[in-house]
């Protein structure tokens, strides 16, 4: 009997029954098949059934879908990432749990804590209705009715606001102006450097504040401005007069109940150009017949605040109108050699080169030298803003220890106004011109400038700078610093009038603040801020509250002050001046020219 079935090893088996054949013959028959199937290649299938499931053959590379790799570096790369993730997570959760030593930033210089004391100064000469952080706890509301009992015919009856100009409550515009174009200039150039000071809000703040009193001292709404507002207050003592008035009586501002009376004028040009250059982005046109000094209007201006003439305010207030609003006309009116002429660009003298509330002159060329730098508008403005450039040099060369255009005290203290009295005020404003200088020099790519055959480096007009404000600030003979508040030692009898009467709910008449004024002690009240007039040509100082000459502070000195140091202050090399915000106005100096004709066609 036979049987057949598949052979698992690929051919057919027969099986016979019957069949009587030994043992031996069907072991050898079967090792003769063994060897026949195996001479063949087995697939996988076959080969797992005869190795088994415990026995099968593994796999030497990986199918990751897109390519195959290597079993052994599969398995090695997958070990390393788990292993890497591991360390990670061990570093992870070390330094989450190991106390940190913060780096704090490096502590302001003195250049920037005496810059937030000297800002302060403005919030304590505010007039009028306070805003409600102020700051200056000592300080109210104070002169409410200004302009509204005026009996001289002024038709502007709202003139609440504004600055005291010093240790007095009289509002003098035309310091004030100054004063705000100082400020203004400081925060075009370095608005970067309040940023980081953190003082940016309050020095637009402070501009603001004055700049929108002066709106109310003219009739912004007319095409033609026939008169100006010069003056709130009186302080003429010199007439035998027993009115009451600013400079007669000892009050705070906040009890003044005398009749303040406006001084206007008509024929004021050194006023409105400076108004003019304080307000940057107003249109105001002054007619050529209406030229004359605001001062020659009388009363209070030609004795506290003489203007000795008005051709250097119209290069000042020309350049400023003329960034401020891109019109080649004002431009042209700067840089007139006519104009230039008579405002004293081509001569000397003891005064020269000294900038001042009075004198613009030197800020205007450096202003209009700043467009020649960068811009280089070329004819018709070449030749005078070459004249500029080169006056400005020859400034800043007088600036330096090595010249004898001005004297020095021992302290080294540069008497620019050469040993008068009040000398700070023009130290500070020198201070800033040279500082700035050296920055637009630098922004130029221009490492110094020559003084005849020498040649100086920007380093040493910022030493010169340098060594200025720190004497102000203490490093003098006296160890005093003449900005009060800053350091231990500074003055403590500042001549002015609200600062040296308490606050106590008692009120002071006219003649009743004289005890305070004449007092030895201390100031009641600390002005935080206030630069005083400072020392005498031999570094000498009396801390005495009635001699204004060496403690009374001014709001005109104090911009000055601010300006120099946020010139100075903060890293040089990471915050430079702003170039190009001065001229957002201005139009291109040479046209583009027309695109090419296009291709001719047959």
């Amino acid at each position: 009997m036979s049987m057949y079935g598949r052979d698992p090893w690929g051919g057919p088996l027969e099986i016979n029954t019957a069949d009587s054949a030994t043992d031996d013959d069907r072991s050898r028959n079967l090792n003769e098949l063994d060897r026949a199937a195996l001479s063949r290649p087995l697939d996988e299938t076959q080969q797992s059934w005869l190795l088994g499931p415990g026995e099968q053959k593994k796999k030497r590379y990986v199918d990751l879908g897109f390519i195959m790799v290597s079993r052994k570096i599969f398995i090695w790369t997958v070990g390393t990432i788990l292993a890497a993730a591991f360390i990670v997570g061990i570093i992870a959760v070390i330094v989450k749990n190991v106390p940190r030593h913060h780096k704090h930033p490096p502590p302001p210089d003195n250049y920037t804590i005496a810059l937030h004391k000297a800002l302060m100064f403005f919030n304590a000469q505010k007039s009028g209705k306070l805003p409600k952080h102020n700051n200056v706890s000592w300080r109210g509301n104070s002169c409410l009715n200004d302009g509204k009992s005026d009996k001289s015919g002024a038709v502007l009856k709202d003139l609440v606001g504004g600055y005291y100009d010093a240790g007095d409550a009289i509002k003098f515009h035309f310091p004030k102006a100054f004063a705000m174009t100082m400020l203004s200039w400081s925060v075009i150039e370095y608005s970067a450097k309040y940023e980081a000071a953190g003082e940016l809000n309050h020095v637009k703040d402070i501009i603001k504040w004055g700049t929108d009193y002066f709106l109310k001292t003219f009739n912004s709404t007319s095409d033609t401005i026939s008169q100006l507002v010069a003056q709130v207050g009186s302080g003429d003592t010199s007439g035998g007069t027993s009115d009451p008035n600013d400079h007669s009586c000892w009050m705070r501002p906040e009890d003044i109940d005398y009749a303040r009376p406006v001084t206007v004028c008509s024929s004021c040009s050194d006023l409105a150009a400076e108004m003019a250059a304080a307000l940057a982005s107003a249109s105001i046109v002054f007619k050529d017949n209406k030229r004359g000094s605001y001062s020659a209007g009388g009363a209070d201006a030609a004795t506290f605040y003489n203007s000795s003439m008005y051709w250097d305010e119209f290069v000042w207030g020309g350049a400023w109108l003329y960034y401020a609003t891109g019109n080649q006309s004002y431009l042209y009116l700067a840089s007139h050699p006519t104009l230039a002429k008579h405002a004293g660009a081509f001569w000397g003298g003891p005064d020269y080169g000294v900038l001042s509330w009075d004198n613009k002159l030197t800020g205007a060329q450096v202003l209009l030298t700043r467009l020649r730098l960068f811009l280089s508008p070329g004819y018709p403005y070449e030749q005078t803003l070459k004249t500029y450039h080169n006056q400005t040099s020859i400034i800043m060369c007088s600036f330096l220890p090595y010249f004898t255009s001005f004297n020095r005290t021992r302290g080294g203290l540069i008497q620019l106004n050469h040993g008068r009295p009040q000398p700070l005020q023009y130290v500070v404003n020198a201070a800033f011109l040279a500082t700035l200088f050296s920055d637009y020099l630098d922004a130029a790519d221009t490492p110094g400038w020559y003084c005849g055959p020498n040649f100086y480096s920007t380093d040493v007009l910022r030493k010169f700078a340098e060594t200025q404000i720190d004497y102000i600030l203490g490093k003098n003979p006296r160890k005093m610093s003449y900005l009060v508040g800053f350091g231990n030692h500074y003055p403590k009898h500042v001549h002015h009038r609200g600062a040296s009467i308490p606050k106590n709910k008692i009120r002071y008449n006219c003649k009743g603040g004289y005890k305070w004024r004449d007092s030895k002690k201390p100031n009641p009240n600390t002005i935080i801020g206030a630069m005083v007039a400072g020392p005498d040509k031999h570094d000498g100082f009396h801390d005495v509250r009635t001699n204004y000459n060496y403690t009374e502070p001014t709001i005109a000195g104090n911009a000055g002050l601010v300006a120099a140091l946020v010139a100075l202050s903060g890293d040089r090399t990471a915050t430079k001046i702003d170039k190009n915000t001065i001229f957002s106005a201005v139009p291109p100096m040479f046209p583009t020219p027309p695109p090419p004709p296009a291709p001719w066609k047959p």
